[in-house]
């Protein structure tokens, strides 16, 4: 593959490309070879960027949905168009395998389609009041509106659909957004700049401001940004929560999912193929990426050598290699960190059945066993490409092991009785449930997000839209029902 020239990108204020006070030099994770450089506005430029989004809030709520839609399908259109180009920057930002970033590029497509769909068909409802008698002839009409401007805080695991999710239900529902990239992989967010760009949006409807994590807390605290939608780490997530008490506050902030697989699961080979990939398929950096694997006593004994062999069979290497399956850890030192957490569980009387060794930033697919329920490689979210696995005795067991955690995102359950599936879902503090498959499914249009640890607030593109506003009502009276 030919090497990406770097060249500036500019910064977008209020709906225009702008030069910075600053570059910043992106790197890619594999080589540490420099991919771009982009401008970093200075604080006058953020003052200009949040002025705009607070001027003219009023405007772009008003704005008619065909207009909304419109923008929002352009941006479809243009990432699906331009998909091959857009995933190989993907990769070059963030270091994950060419397969999984092209994955990334549909399901942004599909995310901008999702959110010009419901674009046009949030309406609102009409309430008849009469039920009382007090109220005859009253009718209530109630709709949502936007609380008002957004900020939107994004992190690096998925540079471009995880803006998405930011900025899609923004523009949906008519709420000017301010994007705050991550510092390590803010090309995506500048391309969804470019692409807004050429919609009839109003001036100041969005920005984008790859400015460094230390300039976060003022736009955090700045009351014309009213709304805060954080994907990232807990201790960053909670403590931007409480620097604006006021806000509405969206909290995403990953977790430690567990996949179980029962006694009655009839294809072990399945199973084992599934949790392998979606452990390691982004280096583990997903927040839905399998971590503990909980498997019953039954049949432990043939699972886990499949387990095993699968993770053994994935490749590594350079993820531009269309082969590659597990790229890159983000950097050097988040790898240092997997490394590190590995060996402290050995430490402590784990085994380590497969992998686990460094190479620069990748660290090779590892399957630990008896890992200690103290041990951050069992306890805290590893974001690399480590399996730990322990064996239950029943259900119940498995189902107290998967919420003995800080966190509750999703969880994988790998079973037939629609019983045990049912009752799972009743009894586990998780976000959402996965039977059939591993906890790292998602699908845009659905709610996503976690209870305990994990987070406030829903993704997904309708869930966000109705966090992203308020219902507000409207009586009208002496009306003929």
């Amino acid at each position: 593959m030919e090497p990406i020239t770097p060249q500036p990108r500019p910064c977008w204020i209020a709906g225009r490309a702008e030069h910075g006070v600053a570059e910043l030099t992106v790197r890619h994770p594999f080589d540490g070879s420099e991919v771009a450089t982009v401008a970093v506005p200075g604080a006058e430029q953020v003052e200009r960027a949040v002025a705009a989004a607070a001027g003219v809030a009023k405007e772009f709520r008003g704005t008619p949905a065909h207009q909304r839609a419109a923008a929002l399908d352009h941006v479809s259109r243009v990432l699906a168009a331009r998909a091959e180009e857009v995933a190989e920057q993907i990769t070059a930002e963030n270091g994950k395998p060419l397969k999984w970033a092209k994955v990334e590029v549909t399901r942004a497509v599909s995310t901008f389609r999702f959110a010009a769909e419901e674009a046009r068909r949030f309406t609102g409802d009409l309430q008849r009041l009469d039920t009382d008698p007090a109220a005859e002839g009253r009718l209530a009409l109630v709709r949502r509106v936007p609380r008002g401007p957004v900020l939107g805080i994004s992190p690096f695991n998925f540079p471009l659909n995880l803006v998405a999710h930011k900025v899609a239900p923004a523009i949906a529902v008519g709420a000017p957004i301010v994007v705050k990239p991550a510092p390590r992989t803010p090309l995506s967010a500048l391309l969804l700049g470019e692409l807004l760009n050429e919609t009839d949006l109003p001036e100041g409807a969005f920005s984008v401001l790859p400015v460094d994590n230390e300039a976060t807390i003022g736009l955090v605290r700045d009351e014309r940004l009213p709304v805060v939608s954080f994907t990232g780490s807990g201790p960053v997530g909670w403590s931007l929560m409480d620097a604006a008490p006021r806000k509405q506050v969206v909290l995403e902030l990953g977790g430690n999912a567990a996949a179980v697989v029962c006694d009655d699961w009839p294809d072990l080979d399945f199973a084992a193929s599934r949790i392998a990939t979606f452990g390691n398929y982004q280096a583990g950096q997903s927040c839905i990426a399998v971590q503990r694997v909980i498997v019953d006593a039954a049949v432990a004994g043939e699972f886990v050598p499949k387990l095993v062999e699968a993770v053994r069979r994935l490749r590594t290497g350079n993820p531009h290699d269309p082969d590659v399956e597990v790229g890159p850890l983000v950097d050097e030192g988040a790898a240092e960190r997997v490394e590190q957490w590995v060996a402290e569980a050995v430490d402590g009387g784990a085994t380590v059945l497969t992998g686990g060794k460094r190479d620069g930033a990748t660290v090779e697919p590892a399957v630990l066993s008896d890992v200690p329920r103290g041990a951050k490689a069992w306890a805290e979210e590893i974001f690399g490409p480590v399996l730990a696995v322990t064996v239950v005795d029943g259900f119940d067991d498995a189902l107290s092991t998967v919420d003995d955690s800080a966190y509750g995102l999703q969880a994988g359950l790998f079973t037939t009785d629609v019983r045990k599936a049912f009752r799972a879902r009743a009894e586990l503090d998780v976000g959402g449930l996965i039977v059939g498959d591993v906890p790292a499914y998602r699908a845009d249009q659905m709610p996503y997000g976690g209870v305990k640890g994990s987070g406030v607030g829903r993704e997904g593109v309708r869930s966000a839209m109705a966090d992203l506003t308020e219902e507000r009502v409207m009586v009208l009276t002496g009306v003929d029902l």
